[in-house]
């Protein structure tokens, strides 16, 4: 046989199209041709193919072989196709039966000896496998992760003389009969270590019931950052469809996916230091950002003026639609990006604004500098504006008990609020667009006039408006009514502060 076609997979995103690897064998000079748009790291698979081959006994075709990789207008990188190629020109060679081939998809690299080493991005081709309908031969190094997709045939190998054994009926692959890891049970950062601070407690709880995203503003020490490490513990854990997506995003990042973390909520926490790039994806081949390994989970950005202000810029798209495309001129991408929020700043560029001890030295226009690297379309996406001041010396040092419900109490409380808000919608609060926000979220006249006196006192923009009915829906929520009260709205509007005023 001179013509054989092998079934692999191309990481594009987060999806996994599918590629097919057409190998054909003609006289003439030696000579090996890649074709289909294939990177650098595609192209060498061809020394490392021949290799493996010759390694293992076979006889690599003399003559010219033309390995396509279709289709033509999808990029391909990497050395995920190995495997593929090698097992495509053993079968046109005719060391190889062709006929097993249509019901297997191939994904792996190999060494020069043959071995075959894990690659990236292995659980999306793993659920695009699934849905194909054929089973999957990849590295074993690869199986625990590719194993989190139930209902897949999954046939790991250790080397290329494995594969090859398999394909020709002579020694059958194991299927995998792992389970996926269950997450580590050791809990994590309690609600109950937090002394005072129950108006940000407060907020951080509303937060979690709605995603709203939240920015605590403050003296340093007075607790930010440990409010920002406990949102994760009082969030639902992930159902699988949001655990899948989770799972796909790290699988296709640099750092990989362990099994371990399946069904955990992502905390992601970068220095303010970090170039937009690192912040919402990109690279020349897009690469997934803190955005979206925040997906699901929380995004904290602490000394949040400090971040170069045009990466900040670019999380107001995101912010809306849960989304990020990366487009280049040869490459683009879209990662999804559900991520919450938490911010956390300095009152000031000192940090001790309003402090009764008259540390500030800080200038008005110093001030307003400081503020002023925060656009006002930013600061209008971000739902709960929150004050943390210090905590007195009495309640911080005082010895015994703690200050108010540890997380496990919270967390039930932000479960029942969620699920009322995905009976009634099908999206948690934060997702509802304006006719959502008129439909589920009925106010008296009463109510009506509150919110316009606010809009003049306050400058609301109409998002903002639809921010504070967000809120006070999910303020709703928690205490189990059907709409809104008085006391509801007043609550959400107490978030949509100026600041503190200086001393």
């Amino acid at each position: 046989m001179e013509i054989a076609l092998v079934h692999s997979r191309a990481v594009a995103g987060i999806e996994s199209p599918p590629v097919t690897i057409e190998v054909h064998l003609s006289g003439g000079l030696p000579k090996i041709t890649v074709v289909g748009l294939a990177e650098t790291t595609v192209k060498e698979s061809r020394d490392r193919v021949r290799s493996a081959v010759l390694s293992n006994g076979f006889v690599f075709p003399w003559g010219h072989v033309t390995i396509n990789l279709a289709p033509a207008d999808l990029p391909k990188e990497g050395g995920r196709y190995d495997l593929a190629i090698a097992t495509g020109v053993l079968a046109a060679s005719g060391q190889l039966p062709a006929t097993a081939l249509p019901g297997v998809e191939l994904v792996g690299e190999l060494g020069l000896t043959g071995e075959l080493r894990p690659v990236r991005g292995i659980l999306p081709s793993a659920h695009a496998a699934r849905r194909s309908g054929r089973a999957l031969i990849l590295p074993r190094g690869n199986a625990a992760e590719a194993a989190l997709i139930r209902d897949l045939e999954l046939l790991p190998a250790d080397h290329l003389a494995d594969v090859c054994a398999h394909l020709s009926d002579t020694g059958r692959l194991a299927p995998y009969r792992g389970t996926p890891a269950a997450p580590a049970a050791a809990p994590g950062p309690d609600l109950a270590d937090i002394r005072g601070q129950h108006h940000a407690r407060r907020a951080l709880e509303v937060a979690a019931a709605g995603g709203h995203n939240l920015l605590l503003s403050g003296p340093p020490g007075t607790g930010k950052t440990m409010l920002a490490e406990r949102l994760p513990g009082i969030l639902p854990p992930l159902g699988d469809p949001q655990a899948l997506e989770t799972a796909a995003v790290w699988s296709i990042s640099r750092h990989g996916f362990r099994s371990a973390d399946w069904g955990k909520r992502p905390f992601r926490s970068p220095h303010h230091s970090a170039s937009a790039v690192a912040l919402v994806g990109g690279g020349n081949h897009p690469q997934p950002g803190e955005i979206s390994l925040a997906h699901h989970g929380v995004l904290f950005l602490d000394e949040f003026p400090e971040f170069d202000r045009r990466a900040l810029e670019m999380l107001r798209e995101p912010m809306e639609s849960g989304r990020i495309l990366i487009a280049r001129a040869a490459h683009h991408a879209e990662f999804p990006a559900a991520f919450q929020l938490v911010a956390a700043m300095n009152p000031c560029p000192c940090g001790f604004l309003g402090e009764a001890s008259g540390r500030c030295r800080c200038t008005e226009d110093a001030v307003a500098r400081y503020r002023s690297r925060l656009s006002g379309p930013l600061l209008d996406r971000i739902d709960l504006h929150v004050d943390v001041p210090n905590v007195p010396a009495g309640l911080l040092l005082a010895q015994g008990g703690n200050s108010g419900e540890d997380s496990a109490t919270v967390r039930d409380r932000v479960a029942r609020a969620q699920f009322r808000q995905m009976e009634r919608a099908g999206r948690l609060n934060t997702r509802l667009d304006n006719r959502g926000i008129e439909r589920h979220c009925p106010i008296t006249a009463s109510q009506r006039e509150l919110l316009r006196r606010a809009v003049d006192r306050l400058g609301l923009s109409a998002r903002a408006v639809h921010r504070v009915l967000k809120v006070a829906l999910t303020i709703a929520d928690l205490a189990g009514a059907d709409a809104p009260r008085d006391e509801h709205l007043f609550e959400a509007l107490s978030y949509r502060r100026s600041g503190p005023a200086r001393a």
